[in-house]
């Protein structure tokens, strides 16, 4: 699972599974094992989220990951099937630099943010990433920086100026 992410349709949502971790506990009997999953929800038309969620069973944890994922939505301004201007979000260590790309492009960048791309519905971006590679803070961080876009509507309408 940590190789890629995994994708499901759920009505319209989309979810990817980010990340499993396995966690052992040592008990009498040998090792008890919990797990933990980071899952990507979106509608792939500019809502987005995400979630973490920890069970003794990889399912019923994607599930509760997918239930604070539908809770914890952001609304990204899309500008057609891009972002608007460039973007640096940061989460701890790890930093993210999200840029518009032209039509055709597709999504460049790696595991965990193109989950957060994809499923929000950017179709055409250039991604780079600094610092951490832990999937969990560069999806936070993604996050972060697609939560500063503004609509080109806001930015004209702030500067006084028609960016055509």
């Amino acid at each position: 699972m940590s190789a890629g992410t995994q994708e499901k349709q759920r009505g319209e949502l989309q979810e990817h599974v980010v990340k499993i971790k396995r966690c052992a506990a040592v008990v009498k009997g040998g090792r008890r094992f919990s797990f933990a999953a980071m899952v990507v929800v979106g509608n792939g038309q500019g809502r987005v989220g995400w979630g973490y969620g920890k069970a003794n069973e990889v399912p019923p944890s994607v599930e509760k990951a997918v239930k604070e994922g539908m809770r914890n939505q952001i609304e990204v301004p899309l500008d057609g099937n891009t972002i608007s201007h460039l973007v640096k979000g940061r989460y701890g260590a790890a930093k993210v630099v999200l840029a518009p790309a032209g039509p055709g492009t597709g999504v460049i960048a790696g595991a965990a943010v193109r989950a957060v791309c994809e499923a929000a519905g950017i179709k055409d971006i250039l991604t780079k990433s600094f610092g951490s590679n832990n999937p969990v803070s560069l999806v936070k961080a993604t996050l972060a920086a697609l939560n500063q876009l503004r609509p080109k509507t806001d930015v004209e309408r702030l500067r006084g100026i028609s960016l055509g």
